[in-house]
């Protein structure tokens, strides 16, 4: 990052999976982890980004998994809503005790412990200098928190969806499996959605798609990739919107 240089987005929604907070455990919020995560959020904020967050429950709590195990899917789902809450107050409190103010919205009402969402009011928060984190979903069963991430970064108006994952953007096969994989540096939605890659689910990716909103998937695990991604550094793939 050059001196004086600024951000290359201004207001993002950044959408992680509740495996960010896992670390070394195998289920749960791993406190170290948890704090790697705040700093490099508080550092981005303190850059000057606008910073919306939509993280996942899966370290507590997949209602996929719970289907299997002869829960209904959408008592299944509602739990897992409820672990994208407790994930959110972890991420909150973490946050606010490095001094940078935040704002707990949930799309489930319950008025003790965060605000409903509320787009106007998530914007203003976001123009007052506060992060906003948004917690349960959609708060409908059968959607995701991808589906969650790409609406909110739709109503909002933000400029990209930032997509946090353990590898450093998105390959033809798992990286982690096949030494060949092979990397892009760009793809569109259409090549996305054709070759069947994971990225978001289908309905995420259509809605991106439909609004133009550009996807850009890192690896949050390396140090300071938050920022460096933020200042336009090749950090990531970007997922673009060819005319539909």
């Amino acid at each position: 990052m050059g001196e004086g240089s600024g951000p290359r987005y201004r207001r993002v929604v950044l959408k992680l999976s509740g495996e960010a907070l896992l670390g070394e455990q195998r289920f749960g919020i791993d406190p170290e982890a948890l704090a790697a995560l705040a700093e490099e959020i508080v550092q981005a904020y303190r850059w000057g980004v606008q910073l919306g967050i939509v993280i996942g429950g899966g370290n507590i709590f997949r209602g996929i998994q719970a289907a299997a195990h002869g829960i209904d899917k959408v008592v299944g789902d509602y739990m897992g809503m409820l672990a994208t809450v407790i994930n959110g107050l972890a991420l909150q409190n973490a946050i606010e005790a490095r001094g940078v103010p935040t704002r707990l919205q949930t799309a489930i009402a319950m008025a003790q412990i965060a605000e409903p969402f509320i787009r106007r009011r998530a914007i203003r928060h976001l123009e007052k200098g506060r992060i906003v984190i948004f917690a349960a979903g959609t708060g409908n069963p059968y959607f995701t928190t991808d589906t969650a991430a790409a609406l909110r970064a739709i109503e909002i108006g933000a400029e990209a969806i930032l997509k946090g994952t353990r590898v450093d953007g998105i390959y033809d096969a798992d990286p982690e499996k096949v030494a060949t994989a092979r990397r892009y540096e760009r793809i569109s939605s259409r090549e996305v959605l054709e070759k069947g890659l994971r990225v978001m689910d289908l309905t995420a990716i259509t809605l991106c798609q439909e609004n133009r909103l550009p996807i850009l998937v890192f690896n949050i695990n390396r140090r300071g990739n938050l920022l460096r991604l933020l200042a336009g550094e090749p950090v990531a793939t970007l997922v673009h919107h060819e005319e539909v």
